[in-house]
Protein backbone atom coordinates (compact mmCIF):
# COMPACT_ATOMS: atom_id res chain seq x y z
CA UNK A 1 0.00 0.00 0.00
CA UNK A 2 2.40 2.39 0.72
CA UNK A 3 4.47 2.21 -2.75
CA UNK A 4 1.29 2.55 -4.05
CA UNK A 5 0.50 5.68 -2.06
CA UNK A 6 4.12 7.17 -3.57
CA UNK A 7 3.50 6.14 -6.65
CA UNK A 8 0.24 8.11 -6.37
CA UNK A 9 1.18 11.07 -4.92
CA UNK A 10 4.23 11.55 -7.86
CA UNK A 11 1.13 11.10 -10.33
CA UNK A 12 -0.62 13.78 -8.33
CA UNK A 13 2.39 16.44 -8.37
CA UNK A 14 2.78 16.13 -12.37
CA UNK A 15 -1.16 16.18 -12.47
CA UNK A 16 -1.05 19.29 -11.07
CA UNK A 17 1.51 20.60 -12.77
CA UNK A 18 0.06 19.78 -16.07
CA UNK A 19 -3.37 21.52 -15.10
CA UNK A 20 -0.81 24.71 -14.29
CA UNK A 21 0.79 24.71 -17.68
CA UNK A 22 -2.43 24.48 -19.22
CA UNK A 23 -4.92 26.96 -17.55
CA UNK A 24 -2.07 29.12 -15.74
CA UNK A 25 0.97 29.38 -17.53
CA UNK A 26 1.06 33.04 -16.82
CA UNK A 27 0.94 34.47 -13.13
CA UNK A 28 0.45 37.66 -14.23
CA UNK A 29 -2.46 37.15 -15.60
CA UNK A 30 -3.91 34.13 -13.75
CA UNK A 31 -3.63 32.76 -9.96
CA UNK A 32 -3.22 28.94 -9.03
CA UNK A 33 -0.85 28.14 -6.60
CA UNK A 34 -2.12 24.86 -5.05
CA UNK A 35 0.00 21.55 -3.69
CA UNK A 36 -1.06 18.49 -1.80
CA UNK A 37 -0.69 18.28 1.79
CA UNK A 38 -0.53 15.35 3.99
CA UNK A 39 -1.64 14.33 7.12
CA UNK A 40 -0.96 10.80 8.25
CA UNK A 41 -3.02 8.38 5.41
CA UNK A 42 -4.92 11.62 4.20
CA UNK A 43 -4.15 13.42 1.55
CA UNK A 44 -5.82 17.40 1.15
CA UNK A 45 -5.65 19.33 -1.69
CA UNK A 46 -4.88 23.47 -0.70
CA UNK A 47 -4.27 26.73 -2.25
CA UNK A 48 -6.29 28.63 -4.71
CA UNK A 49 -6.93 29.56 -7.93
CA UNK A 50 -8.72 32.11 -10.23
CA UNK A 51 -9.57 29.39 -13.07
CA UNK A 52 -12.39 27.64 -12.08
CA UNK A 53 -11.69 25.22 -15.58
CA UNK A 54 -8.22 24.16 -13.83
CA UNK A 55 -10.08 23.61 -10.67
CA UNK A 56 -12.76 21.53 -11.95
CA UNK A 57 -10.17 19.31 -14.23
CA UNK A 58 -7.60 19.15 -11.38
CA UNK A 59 -10.24 18.30 -8.84
CA UNK A 60 -12.36 15.52 -11.03
CA UNK A 61 -8.98 13.77 -12.07
CA UNK A 62 -7.33 14.00 -8.91
CA UNK A 63 -10.13 11.70 -7.21
CA UNK A 64 -9.62 9.32 -9.36
CA UNK A 65 -6.33 8.50 -8.52
CA UNK A 66 -6.79 9.12 -4.79
CA UNK A 67 -11.12 8.62 -4.08
CA UNK A 68 -10.66 9.94 -0.85
CA UNK A 69 -8.47 13.23 -1.23
CA UNK A 70 -10.34 16.44 0.10
CA UNK A 71 -11.04 19.38 -1.19
CA UNK A 72 -9.48 22.38 0.61
CA UNK A 73 -9.06 25.23 -2.80
CA UNK A 74 -10.44 28.24 -2.46
CA UNK A 75 -11.65 29.62 -5.74
CA UNK A 76 -10.96 33.46 -6.91
CA UNK A 77 -13.25 35.60 -6.86
CA UNK A 78 -13.23 34.70 -2.67
CA UNK A 79 -16.52 34.14 -1.12
CA UNK A 80 -15.63 36.36 1.73
CA UNK A 81 -15.88 39.33 -0.44
CA UNK A 82 -19.66 38.44 -0.57
CA UNK A 83 -21.08 39.70 -3.73
CA UNK A 84 -19.27 43.03 -3.64
CA UNK A 85 -16.29 41.56 -5.77
CA UNK A 86 -16.32 44.65 -8.27
CA UNK A 87 -14.19 47.91 -7.76
CA UNK A 88 -14.21 51.26 -9.93
CA UNK A 89 -10.97 52.88 -9.28
CA UNK A 90 -11.42 56.41 -7.63
CA UNK A 91 -8.07 57.63 -8.26
CA UNK A 92 -6.46 59.47 -11.08
CA UNK A 93 -4.22 56.56 -10.72
CA UNK A 94 -3.83 53.64 -8.81
CA UNK A 95 -0.71 51.58 -7.98
CA UNK A 96 -0.84 48.03 -8.46
CA UNK A 97 1.74 45.63 -6.07
CA UNK A 98 3.34 42.27 -6.24
CA UNK A 99 2.24 41.56 -2.98
CA UNK A 100 0.34 42.87 -0.12
CA UNK A 101 2.82 45.43 0.95
CA UNK A 102 3.76 49.05 0.81
CA UNK A 103 7.05 47.82 0.21
CA UNK A 104 6.52 45.28 -2.89
CA UNK A 105 7.41 45.71 -6.37
CA UNK A 106 4.92 48.23 -8.37
CA UNK A 107 3.87 46.04 -11.09
CA UNK A 108 1.02 48.02 -12.87
CA UNK A 109 -1.05 51.06 -12.51
CA UNK A 110 -4.85 51.42 -13.42
CA UNK A 111 -6.75 54.61 -14.53
CA UNK A 112 -9.65 56.71 -12.91
CA UNK A 113 -12.74 55.53 -13.52
CA UNK A 114 -11.81 51.98 -14.81
CA UNK A 115 -13.78 48.77 -13.29
CA UNK A 116 -11.65 46.11 -11.91
CA UNK A 117 -12.34 42.54 -10.57
CA UNK A 118 -12.26 41.62 -7.16
CA UNK A 119 -10.39 38.52 -6.56
CA UNK A 120 -9.70 38.39 -2.77
CA UNK A 121 -8.56 40.52 0.47
CA UNK A 122 -5.68 40.22 3.05
CA UNK A 123 -6.27 42.80 5.93
CA UNK A 124 -6.50 46.52 4.17
CA UNK A 125 -5.21 45.09 0.83
CA UNK A 126 -7.18 44.02 -2.49
CA UNK A 127 -6.03 41.37 -5.16
CA UNK A 128 -7.67 42.57 -8.02
CA UNK A 129 -7.47 41.78 -11.86
CA UNK A 130 -7.03 44.72 -14.44
CA UNK A 131 -9.37 44.90 -17.99
CA UNK A 132 -6.16 43.28 -19.70
CA UNK A 133 -6.29 40.43 -17.12
CA UNK A 134 -3.20 41.69 -15.25
CA UNK A 135 -3.15 40.88 -11.46
CA UNK A 136 -2.19 43.06 -8.26
CA UNK A 137 -2.46 44.16 -4.63
CA UNK A 138 -3.80 47.30 -4.00
CA UNK A 139 -4.87 49.27 -0.88
CA UNK A 140 -7.40 52.20 -0.89
CA UNK A 141 -8.43 53.59 -4.40
CA UNK A 142 -11.04 51.59 -4.93
CA UNK A 143 -14.75 51.77 -4.56
CA UNK A 144 -15.95 48.58 -4.11
CA UNK A 145 -19.36 46.95 -6.44
CA UNK A 146 -22.32 44.73 -6.58
CA UNK A 147 -22.32 43.29 -10.29
CA UNK A 148 -26.07 45.29 -10.01
CA UNK A 149 -24.08 48.49 -8.97
CA UNK A 150 -21.02 48.09 -11.46
CA UNK A 151 -24.13 47.51 -14.11
CA UNK A 152 -25.36 50.86 -13.19
CA UNK A 153 -22.33 52.71 -13.53
CA UNK A 154 -21.77 51.45 -16.70
CA UNK A 155 -24.96 53.01 -17.98
CA UNK A 156 -24.20 56.13 -16.87
CA UNK A 157 -22.76 58.63 -19.53
CA UNK A 158 -18.87 59.81 -19.23
CA UNK A 159 -16.14 62.11 -20.32
CA UNK A 160 -12.69 60.68 -20.85
CA UNK A 161 -9.64 62.95 -20.04
CA UNK A 162 -7.71 63.94 -23.07
CA UNK A 163 -5.46 66.64 -21.68
CA UNK A 164 -2.03 64.60 -20.44
CA UNK A 165 -2.47 66.29 -16.70
CA UNK A 166 -5.42 68.26 -15.47
CA UNK A 167 -7.76 69.38 -12.07
CA UNK A 168 -10.90 68.80 -11.12
CA UNK A 169 -12.49 71.33 -9.50
CA UNK A 170 -14.99 72.00 -6.27
CA UNK A 171 -16.72 75.32 -7.95
CA UNK A 172 -16.96 75.51 -11.74
CA UNK A 173 -14.06 78.31 -11.59
CA UNK A 174 -10.24 77.57 -11.88
CA UNK A 175 -9.78 79.53 -8.91
CA UNK A 176 -11.83 77.25 -6.73
CA UNK A 177 -10.20 74.26 -4.49
CA UNK A 178 -9.29 71.17 -6.32
CA UNK A 179 -10.60 68.32 -5.76
CA UNK A 180 -8.05 65.73 -7.48
CA UNK A 181 -5.45 65.65 -10.34
CA UNK A 182 -6.29 63.77 -13.10
CA UNK A 183 -4.55 62.33 -16.38
CA UNK A 184 -5.35 61.65 -19.62
CA UNK A 185 -7.24 58.02 -20.32
CA UNK A 186 -8.98 58.69 -16.77
CA UNK A 187 -12.94 58.56 -17.23
CA UNK A 188 -15.50 59.93 -14.93
CA UNK A 189 -19.61 59.79 -15.13
CA UNK A 190 -21.44 63.58 -15.95
CA UNK A 191 -24.35 64.65 -13.43
CA UNK A 192 -24.57 68.11 -16.11
CA UNK A 193 -22.60 71.14 -17.55
CA UNK A 194 -21.95 74.36 -16.18
CA UNK A 195 -20.96 76.95 -18.31
CA UNK A 196 -17.57 75.70 -19.36
CA UNK A 197 -17.15 73.00 -16.89
CA UNK A 198 -18.43 68.98 -16.62
CA UNK A 199 -20.02 68.86 -13.26
CA UNK A 200 -18.71 64.94 -12.62
CA UNK A 201 -18.99 62.30 -10.10
CA UNK A 202 -16.24 60.12 -8.51
CA UNK A 203 -16.96 56.54 -7.86
CA UNK A 204 -16.24 57.39 -4.27
CA UNK A 205 -19.53 60.21 -4.61
CA UNK A 206 -17.09 62.85 -4.60
CA UNK A 207 -18.39 65.93 -6.68
CA UNK A 208 -16.08 68.06 -8.70
CA UNK A 209 -16.12 70.32 -11.75
CA UNK A 210 -13.58 69.71 -15.05
CA UNK A 211 -12.70 72.09 -17.35
CA UNK A 212 -14.26 70.89 -20.95
CA UNK A 213 -11.33 72.08 -22.71
CA UNK A 214 -9.67 69.04 -20.66
CA UNK A 215 -12.31 66.06 -21.60
CA UNK A 216 -15.05 65.16 -24.06
CA UNK A 217 -17.86 62.88 -23.79
CA UNK A 218 -16.73 59.19 -24.02
CA UNK A 219 -19.42 58.43 -26.65
CA UNK A 220 -18.25 61.19 -29.09
CA UNK A 221 -14.23 60.14 -28.28
CA UNK A 222 -14.69 56.84 -28.91
CA UNK A 223 -17.34 57.57 -32.14
CA UNK A 224 -13.98 59.71 -33.38
CA UNK A 225 -11.04 57.56 -32.59
CA UNK A 226 -9.37 56.49 -35.84
CA UNK A 227 -7.16 54.03 -35.02
CA UNK A 228 -4.16 54.61 -37.58
CA UNK A 229 -0.23 54.17 -37.62
CA UNK A 230 -0.02 58.03 -37.92
CA UNK A 231 -2.71 58.83 -35.15
CA UNK A 232 -0.72 55.88 -33.04
CA UNK A 233 2.80 57.99 -33.74
CA UNK A 234 1.25 61.24 -32.78
CA UNK A 235 -0.39 60.36 -29.47
CA UNK A 236 2.84 59.03 -28.88
CA UNK A 237 5.11 62.11 -29.60
CA UNK A 238 2.58 63.89 -26.99
CA UNK A 239 3.78 61.89 -23.99
CA UNK A 240 7.64 62.69 -25.40
CA UNK A 241 9.96 63.06 -22.10
CA UNK A 242 7.49 61.31 -19.67
CA UNK A 243 10.18 59.78 -17.33
CA UNK A 244 10.08 55.95 -17.25
CA UNK A 245 9.20 54.65 -14.01
CA UNK A 246 8.79 50.66 -13.20
CA UNK A 247 5.33 49.57 -13.73
CA UNK A 248 4.11 52.70 -14.88
CA UNK A 249 1.13 53.09 -16.94
CA UNK A 250 -0.05 56.80 -16.65
CA UNK A 251 0.99 59.81 -17.97
CA UNK A 252 2.71 60.57 -14.56
CA UNK A 253 5.20 57.39 -15.33
CA UNK A 254 5.93 54.89 -17.94
CA UNK A 255 7.64 51.69 -18.19
CA UNK A 256 8.40 50.55 -21.82
CA UNK A 257 5.28 48.32 -22.02
CA UNK A 258 3.11 50.53 -20.07
CA UNK A 259 3.99 53.44 -22.73
CA UNK A 260 2.87 51.27 -25.49
CA UNK A 261 -0.48 49.71 -23.43
CA UNK A 262 -1.29 54.05 -22.51
CA UNK A 263 -0.85 54.75 -26.28
CA UNK A 264 -3.48 52.16 -28.07
CA UNK A 265 -5.58 52.69 -25.02
CA UNK A 266 -6.13 56.16 -25.98
CA UNK A 267 -7.39 54.85 -29.10
CA UNK A 268 -10.10 52.74 -27.23
CA UNK A 269 -7.88 49.60 -27.70
CA UNK A 270 -7.39 47.29 -24.56
CA UNK A 271 -3.57 45.36 -24.95
CA UNK A 272 -1.81 43.23 -22.83
CA UNK A 273 0.23 44.98 -20.02
CA UNK A 274 3.75 43.53 -20.71
CA UNK A 275 6.69 43.08 -23.25
CA UNK A 276 6.40 39.46 -23.26
CA UNK A 277 3.03 38.99 -23.67
CA UNK A 278 2.37 41.97 -26.13
CA UNK A 279 4.39 40.18 -28.58
CA UNK A 280 1.93 37.11 -28.86
CA UNK A 281 -0.34 39.14 -29.97
CA UNK A 282 -0.87 40.57 -33.80
CA UNK A 283 0.95 39.20 -36.96
CA UNK A 284 4.33 39.53 -37.47
CA UNK A 285 6.01 42.24 -39.57
CA UNK A 286 10.08 41.59 -39.47
CA UNK A 287 12.31 39.98 -37.79
CA UNK A 288 15.48 40.36 -39.52
CA UNK A 289 15.89 43.95 -38.96
CA UNK A 290 14.98 45.59 -42.90
CA UNK A 291 11.92 47.38 -41.91
CA UNK A 292 11.02 47.33 -45.45
CA UNK A 293 7.15 46.27 -44.42
CA UNK A 294 6.61 48.15 -41.08
CA UNK A 295 4.90 50.94 -41.01
CA UNK A 296 4.12 53.34 -38.23
CA UNK A 297 2.31 52.12 -35.29
CA UNK A 298 3.96 48.86 -35.57
CA UNK A 299 5.22 47.50 -31.96
CA UNK A 300 9.25 46.62 -32.22
CA UNK A 301 10.39 44.35 -29.61
CA UNK A 302 14.23 43.30 -28.29
CA UNK A 303 15.74 41.08 -25.71
CA UNK A 304 17.72 37.98 -26.02
CA UNK A 305 17.17 35.59 -29.03
CA UNK A 306 16.64 32.05 -28.30
CA UNK A 307 20.27 29.93 -28.85
CA UNK A 308 21.09 26.59 -28.68
CA UNK A 309 22.15 27.11 -25.00
CA UNK A 310 19.42 28.98 -24.67
CA UNK A 311 16.48 27.78 -26.05
CA UNK A 312 13.78 30.47 -24.27
CA UNK A 313 13.83 33.66 -26.10
CA UNK A 314 13.23 36.39 -23.83
CA UNK A 315 11.65 39.71 -24.49
CA UNK A 316 12.23 42.27 -22.22
CA UNK A 317 11.43 45.94 -24.30
CA UNK A 318 9.35 47.63 -26.90
CA UNK A 319 8.70 50.53 -28.67
CA UNK A 320 6.35 52.10 -31.24
CA UNK A 321 7.98 52.43 -34.70
CA UNK A 322 7.93 55.64 -36.18
CA UNK A 323 8.87 55.57 -39.83
CA UNK A 324 12.41 56.15 -41.38
CA UNK A 325 13.76 53.84 -38.86
CA UNK A 326 13.06 55.10 -35.91
CA UNK A 327 10.86 54.22 -32.89
CA UNK A 328 9.60 55.86 -29.64
CA UNK A 329 9.93 54.16 -26.55
CA UNK A 330 10.69 54.30 -22.48
CA UNK A 331 13.64 54.57 -21.72
CA UNK A 332 14.94 56.86 -18.87
CA UNK A 333 11.69 58.85 -20.52
CA UNK A 334 10.26 58.91 -23.46
CA UNK A 335 12.17 59.72 -26.64
CA UNK A 336 12.92 58.47 -30.04
CA UNK A 337 16.04 56.80 -30.97
CA UNK A 338 16.82 54.68 -34.56
CA UNK A 339 18.34 51.64 -35.99
CA UNK A 340 20.13 53.31 -38.40
CA UNK A 341 23.81 54.04 -37.80
CA UNK A 342 23.87 57.66 -39.56
CA UNK A 343 21.03 58.75 -37.88
CA UNK A 344 22.05 61.30 -34.66
CA UNK A 345 19.76 59.11 -32.47
CA UNK A 346 21.07 55.81 -33.30
CA UNK A 347 20.35 53.24 -30.66
CA UNK A 348 23.17 50.99 -30.73
CA UNK A 349 22.49 49.14 -27.73
CA UNK A 350 18.77 48.17 -28.53
CA UNK A 351 19.81 47.79 -32.58
CA UNK A 352 21.62 44.94 -31.12
CA UNK A 353 19.17 43.57 -29.69
CA UNK A 354 16.00 44.13 -31.58
CA UNK A 355 13.69 40.85 -32.03
CA UNK A 356 11.12 41.70 -34.33
CA UNK A 357 7.93 43.97 -35.35
CA UNK A 358 4.61 43.17 -34.56
CA UNK A 359 1.47 44.92 -36.26
CA UNK A 360 -1.66 45.40 -34.53
CA UNK A 361 -3.19 47.74 -36.75
CA UNK A 362 -6.11 45.92 -38.43
CA UNK A 363 -6.22 42.78 -35.68
CA UNK A 364 -8.73 45.19 -33.71
CA UNK A 365 -11.32 42.04 -32.18
CA UNK A 366 -8.26 39.74 -31.82
CA UNK A 367 -6.72 38.04 -28.52
CA UNK A 368 -5.06 40.29 -26.76
CA UNK A 369 -6.11 43.33 -29.14
CA UNK A 370 -10.00 44.29 -27.50
CA UNK A 371 -12.04 46.74 -28.07
CA UNK A 372 -12.57 48.44 -25.00
CA UNK A 373 -16.47 49.85 -25.55
CA UNK A 374 -16.75 45.57 -26.00
CA UNK A 375 -14.77 44.07 -23.80
CA UNK A 376 -16.39 42.06 -20.79
CA UNK A 377 -15.40 44.48 -18.05
CA UNK A 378 -17.31 47.36 -19.84
CA UNK A 379 -20.33 45.51 -20.82
CA UNK A 380 -23.52 44.46 -18.56
CA UNK A 381 -24.42 40.97 -17.12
Amino acid sequence: MAQKRTASKGNLEQLIQLIEKKYAPDKRVEVFAIKEMKSKNESTLIGETSSHEAYEELITTARKMIPQIKDSIRLLPDKALGNRNWGVINNSVADLRSKPAYGSEMVTQVLLGMPVRILEKSRSWLRIQSPEGYIGWMSGSLQKHTQDELNEYLTKPKIVIVNQYALSYSQPNKQSLPVSDIVVGDMLTVDDTKESFYHVTYPDGRKAYIDMKDAIELDKWLSGIELTGKSIVETAKQLMGVPYVWGGTSSKGLDCSGFTKLVYWLHGIIIARDASQQVKNGIEIDSIGNFENAQKGDLVFFGEKATATNPQERVVHVGIYIGNKQFIHASDNIHISSFDPDDSLYDKFNTNRYLRTMRLIGMEGTKGIEFMKTHSFYQQR
